[in-house]
């Protein structure tokens, strides 16, 4: 599903305030109620926002939004993750990225780092970065999904494992609030923690609407990465996690 730029301000305005509703909409853009209609049926058909009578509301349960609906929601404060986490990674290092919206930001930052080896699940970063003469690319074999090109399953573990790295980059579905890090695909969660029993230092980089949902499937805890990078960190017991287990929390929007 490709948002329109209407659709997806209007996800954003849904992920800000909770819910929308159609007369709202409709005034906000000058357009007729029948259109906002057919922009919130194209968006929970496509799992972005979910219905409710007279508008939609942003999910925040266990439902797994699509993969180009998750690209649209927080698009610059992922941009602005991803440069974040990139800094702290130097030239001539060594790094595995795994599959999601926010690590592929990740990746589109670090296109002008030099001598970087690449290890990825992630196709669409295998993709980005190819052309770049100074990354060198090493993607995981396995089965690959069709909704979000990530690799998957017991053969993309054993890849992994072959490794030791300076730096892994992960990202979540959500993050609970006892520090819980948690994901839908059981298959994913293990390739994501043979990541991070492979490196150095681990960078958990996550969006603040990952706090808002909830996910089926348990990686590992926050206690055991060593950078937490958020736009913010609304939960005081979050912040308390970090300080107690020395993760460098770091927030971009701060």
């Amino acid at each position: 599903m490709l948002l329109t730029p209407r659709q997806a301000e209007i996800v954003a305005l849904a992920k800000e305030q909770g819910r929308v509703l159609v007369d709202e909409l409709a005034n906000r853009f000058s357009v007729t109620p029948q259109t906002i209609r057919k922009d919130l049926n194209d968006l929970c058909d496509g799992r972005a926002l979910t219905r409710i009578h007279g508008g939609a509301i942003f999910p925040t349960g266990n439902e797994n939004v699509k993969y180009e609906a998750r690209r649209s929601i927080a698009a610059s404060e992922k941009q602005a993750i991803g440069r974040a986490a990139a800094a702290l990674i130097p030239d001539n290092s060594s790094l595995f990225i795994n599959i999601g919206t926010t690590t592929e930001a990740v990746g589109e930052a670090l296109i002008d780092h030099r001598e970087l080896m690449v290890i990825t699940n992630n196709i669409n970063v295998a993709n980005r970065l190819r052309v770049f003469p100074s990354i060198e690319v090493v993607i995981a074999g396995g089965v690959v999904r069709g909704s979000d090109g990530g690799i998957v399953g017991e053969a993309a573990v054993d890849f992994i494992r072959q490794f030791k790295v300076d730096f892994a980059v992960i990202g979540v579905s959500a993050i609970d609030g006892d520090g819980a890090l948690l994901d839908f695909d059981f298959r994913e969660v293990k390739v994501a923690q043979a990541i991070m029993a492979n490196a150095r230092h681990v960078i958990l980089v996550s969006d603040s609407s990952k706090f808002e949902r909830t996910a089926p499937v348990r990686i590992g805890h926050l206690s055991q990465v060593h950078t937490f990078i958020t736009d913010r960190c609304p939960l005081d017991a979050i912040r308390t996690i970090c300080a107690e287990n020395d993760v460098n929390l770091i927030e971009t929007a701060s």
